[in-house]
């Protein structure tokens, strides 16, 4: 037998003891804790100069502005019908339908959000998506942004970061508007 193995303290539980309990003087501690912040998320957008975002769960998909067919004896914010993946997008210039100014360029330029709520499907024409946003929901303001009455009552308060406004903006109350709902031009 070797003389550590005969000497006081060294059978293997004495050794692994020490180590713990020396691991355990030296460790650093956990980091403190903290509150986990709750977020609100949506896709961001660009109308007429302003910053919106819808939120999350309310656009099913963001499209390049597709190839559309115009339909005639329609209102004019109702640019006409797209095939999607085998279903007909109705295609609505967002600008439009409020009466707010359109920017200079090229159509194709814009972005589409698309939404489905219940049986209406439908795609938005905005001048940009701003991709995913997020906020903490401590900073929602119940009062939007000042805006158009037109665009005012569709918005579901604000959210405000790094001084930027961003105005809620609820594609569900947009579904359920009739002026929205009623394309035809009699």
């Amino acid at each position: 037998m070797s003389a550590q193995a005969t000497s006081p303290g060294s059978d293997p539980f004495s050794v692994l003891t020490d180590i713990a309990q020396r691991s355990h003087e030296m460790a650093a501690g956990l980091p403190k804790q903290e509150e986990a912040v709750e977020l609100f998320s949506g896709i961001g957008f660009s109308l007429a100069g302003q910053r919106y975002v819808a939120p999350m769960g309310e656009v099913v998909e963001i499209l390049d502005v597709p190839r559309f067919t115009p339909v005639p004896g329609v209102r004019t914010f109702m640019l006409g019908v797209a095939n999607v993946r085998g279903r007909l997008l109705p295609i609505i210039d967002l600008a439009l339908f409020f009466g707010l100014p359109r920017p200079a360029g090229n159509l194709r330029e814009r972005r589409v959000l698309v939404i489905e709520q219940g049986n209406l499907f439908s795609g938005l024409i905005v001048d940009d998506v701003l991709g995913m946003q997020y906020f903490s929901v401590d900073s929602h303001m119940s009062e939007p942004e000042e805006s158009t009455a037109t665009v005012k009552s569709f918005l579901r308060g604000a959210y405000l970061r790094s001084d930027e406004v961003w105005n809620v903006f609820s594609t569900q109350a947009l579904a359920e508007n009739e002026q929205f709902l009623d394309v035809a031009h009699w």
